[in-house]
Order: structure tokens, then C-alpha cells, then sequence
């Protein structure tokens, strides 16, 4: 009884009359009946949480995710927007496997991978300024995680133009997708293939645990959330050698209770003792919030100096699992309009540049009364 489900034609002419019954089509939705539809992919209201994220928003979601065509376009949407926040570099969540063609056969993840490469080779795209790779996502709990991890490797590995990286995530409390499951597996693929980065979901957890300490054995570069490796002093200090970046959430972390306020996010300690940090949206649909929130809330709740805010957005990109040429363009671009606002608010203070409410997120809008109530 998961209201909102969505499921696309071929599935549908699948079912019997009684449960065809049940369905519309999206585009006869009326306007009350699209804003449900989007509410019900969204934390809006106060008593949801993990479970309404974790378990029904991705099932409404349904077939969409199926359909590598709207994939691809949907990116191209988050390219557009993240270009007018100014973000120049993203690291796409993105799997091939599993796209579903219009009468419900399947496409090849060849298939479905060169969709997504004509798309963004298409002049909107282009014409954003945003760089575009992918990650390869494994949802760790399945009982045959470790089967998909070699198979998503092997094709990595063989697409290394525009994939990067493999993404481990899924629910930390699941203890089927404990880190050390998958040592054996990585250990024997490593034997044979080139090395491919890893950005693993771990730390983000209510009890205090070694995850953020085996996800770094297991090999990754880059810690996803890493709320609890503040509860591992060891593991922070390792951390400091600069070779591992920490992935921040605040928005998530604050909507998932993670942490009950910001004050008691571990961001500025990790920030300001010397552990490369970055910040995230996580899933800026569902939050619906944007980068600028994140931003908003780091300096607003965490008072950053300017060089501790200019340093967020380099170790992004240090840290990118994009080739070293590109990433060496991507930081001297990053350097360089940082540079030319610094001379231009020096000389013209806060006329050189415009803002609007409405560039924030409807969240943070809400959180700290920024947008006026009819603002959507």
C-alpha cells in the first residue's frame, strides 16, 4: 500500500484490471495531485525521517530510475542548476546496469552508458561549464553484493573515460553491508586491475563504531558523512595526513538525526584541526535544498574565516577522482574566479555581486525564515 509508486508502461500493462485501476498517468495529474507527488520524495513534514527516506522515497521513485533517457536528462537539470551556484566539477551517482527500454526489455549497460555520453556531449550540456563524471553505486546489504562489486569494477575499469570512481552506500545500520564483507573481494580484484578510487558511505551512524577505520582499509580516498569518527581518535588522527577527504552533509545530517542541532556536528572540529573536509548535498531533491544552503549553514552556525571557506571548495577538487591534467585546470579555474571576486569586492564591497532569497533551498528558506511564506 506504498501510495505514489511509480511504475512505467510496459510494467503497467503487466498488472490486472483491478490494479491498472489503481494507477495514472503522470501527466494527468492535476496540480494538488503533482505537489503530493513531490511532497512524497521529500522530508517535509517533521515526523519523517530515515525511514521515510531509506525505505519509500527510492520505491516511489520506482521505473524513473529505470529510464537511463530521463537519467541522463535529470543530470543534465542538476548540471544547469549546480552552474548557477557556480559549481564547475560533479561526481555523478550513476549505474548502467538495470535501464529499462519503453516496452519493458532491457538495455545492455553499454547501452545504456553511451545514452548518457550522448547526452552530455549535447551543446546545453556543454554549455553549462560543468565537468561531468560518474560513480558507480553499490548497495552494500544485498546478498549478492560482493558478485556486483567485481562486475561494476570490471566495467569501470573498462569506461575509465568517464567513469571515476565506485560509491559504496546504503544504510550503516543494516549490518549485512558491514566495511570488512568486502576486503577479500577488493583485495583479489586489486590483484589484477588497475587501482579505481572509492568513496564510501561510513561514519553515519548513531553509535560509535570502527567503520570510518575499515572503510580506509578496504581502501577508500574519499568518507562519505563520517559523523562518528569524532567517537575514534585514532582513526582522526590518521585522518590528518591529508591523503583521505570527509564528505560533509549538514542539511542531511541535520533531516536523517543524525545530529540533533548543527552545534553538535562534528564538521568545524574535523575543519579546524586539519582533516580535509568538503561540503555536499546529498540528495538535494529530497532535502530540497542546494550548495548554497550548505554553505549558508557552515558559515552562518560555524562562523568560517574566508580562507577556511575558499579551502571547502579546493579540497573538493583535490580530492576529485578526475584525471590529474583535468583537475589541474579545474583548481587554477576555481583559484582564478576566486581571485577576480576577492579584487572585485575589495573594490566595489557588496555592490560587485547580486543575491536573491531564491537561490536558497525551500529548506533552509523555512529553517531560517530567509523567503517569504509563498515562495515554492
Amino acid at each position: 500500500m506504498l501510495l505514489f509508486k511509480t511504475i512505467q508502461h510496459s510494467r503497467y500493462n503487466t498488472l490486472s484490471q483491478c490494479e491498472q485501476a489503481e494507477y495514472r498517468p503522470l501527466n494527468d495529474l492535476n496540480s494538488e495531485q503533482k505537489t503530493a507527488w513531490f511532497n512524497s520524495i521529500r522530508l517535509d513534514k517533521p515526523f519523517e525521517g530515515r525511514a521515510e527516506f531509506f525505505e519509500r522515497h527510492w520505491a516511489r521513485l520506482g521505473d524513473l530510475t529505470h529510464n537511463p533517457t530521463l537519467m541522463a536528462e535529470i543530470l543534465v537539470k542538476n548540471m544547469q542548476a549546480f552552474a548557477r551556484e557556480g559549481v564547475r566539477y560533479i561526481e555523478a551517482q550513476t549505474n548502467a546496469k538495470g535501464g529499462l527500454k519503453s516496452d519493458g526489455s532491457p538495455y545492455s549497460a553499454d547501452e545504456a552508458l553511451d545514452i548518457f555520453r550522448q547526452r552530455l556531449a549535447k551543446k546545453d550540456a556543454q554549455d553549462t561549464g560543468v565537468t561531468v563524471r560518474l560513480q558507480y553505486v553499490l548497495l552494500r546489504f544485498l546478498p549478492h553484493a560482493e558478485q556486483e562489486l567485481e562486475w561494476m569494477y570490471r566495467f569501470v575499469d573498462n569506461n575509465r573515460d568517464i567513469y571515476v570512481g565506485i560509491n559504496m552506500v546504503g544504510r550503516e545500520d543494516n549490518d549485512k553491508g558491514y566495511p570488512l564483507r568486502f576486503l577479500p573481494t577488493l583485495r583479489k580484484l586489486r590483484q589484477r586491475i588497475a587501482h579505481i578510487p572509492l568513496a564510501i558511505h561510513a561514519g553515519e551512524v548513531d553509535e560509535p563504531n570502527f567503520h570510518v577505520r575499515d572503510t580506509l582499509l578496504l581502501g577508500a580516498n574519499r568518507i562519505g558523512h563520517g559523523v562518528n569518527l569524532i567517537d575514534d581518535p585514532d582513526t582522526m588522527l590518521l585522518m590528518r595526513n591529508e591523503r583521505y577527504l570527509v564528505e560533509i552533509n549538514l542539511v542531511s545530517n541535520l533531516l536523517l538525526e543524525y545530529v540533533d542541532q548543527y552545534a553538535a556536528h562534528p564538521f568545524p572540529e574535523y575543519l579546524r584541526t586539519g582533516i580535509p573536509v568538503a561540503l555536499s548535498t546529498d540528495d538535494r531533491g529530497m532535502w530540497d535544498s542546494n550548495m548554497t544552503d550548505e554553505y549558508f549553514v557552515a558559515v552562518n552556525e560555524f562562523n568560517l574565516s574566508w580562507p577556511e571557506l575558499i579551502s571547502l571548495g579546493e579540497n573538493s577538487l583535490k580530492h576529485a577522482f578526475v584525471d590529474e591534467q583535468t583537475k589541474n585546470a579545474l583548481l587554477a579555474d576555481y583559484r582564478a574566479r576566486i581571485k577576480a571576486f576577492e579584487n572585485a569586492f575589495i573594490d566595489k564591497g557588496q555592490k560587485s555581486f547580486t543575491h536573491s532569497p531564491s537561490r536558497y533551498g525551500l529548506f533552509i528558506c523555512r529553517q531560517y525564515s530567509l523567503c517569504q511564506a509563498t515562495d515554492k
